[in-house]
């Protein structure tokens, strides 16, 4: 006797979100430029993750996303002595925004002082993603923030 496996339409691989995530990643060597083209490499990650993954963004989640990447890889740029790493990850349901550098120094999270001249993109991020995490790391530290999807 042969089975056959049945689905309905509406349970087509095609109107479902794919189960695994979406990846991009790139290494930047710190050249005029780089923050620029890290943004790049965000948007058309987004835009990749609504057209394939078929995300639902936010009013606000592109433009949140786009300035976590600006301040992570300007402080990688800034704070490390080598190259480093911007790594996107995302499915339906969730992005993930991942900077590898080779400096092992945590970054400081100092308190809200509009007063204070710089030291303000940790508390930005903070305050745009869901999670932060900050950890040392073999080749030096990596800074994830994680922001959470409308559905």
């Amino acid at each position: 006797m042969n089975e056959q496996a049945i689905s309905r339409p509406d349970d087509s691989p095609r109107s479902r979100p794919p189960t695994e995530a979406l990846h991009a990643a790139e290494v930047f060597d710190g050249e005029p430029g780089c923050i620029s083209l890290a943004r790049g490499l965000a948007d058309r990650f987004l835009a990749r993750l609504v057209s394939e993954w078929m995300a639902v963004l936010g009013p606000h989640t592109r433009n949140d996303l786009m300035l976590a990447v600006s301040e992570l890889v300007t402080n990688a740029d800034r704070y490390s002595h080598g190259p480093y790493l911007l790594e996107l990850e995302g499915t339906a349901e969730r992005i993930s925004v991942t900077v590898y550098d080779s400096s092992s120094a945590l970054p400081v999270f100092y308190s809200p002082d509009p007063s204070r001249l710089g030291g303000h993109g940790m508390e930005i991020v903070v305050a745009l993603c869901d999670r932060l995490t900050a950890e040392r790391v073999p080749v030096g530290k990596r800074i994830r923030a994680e922001f959470t999807l409308s559905s």
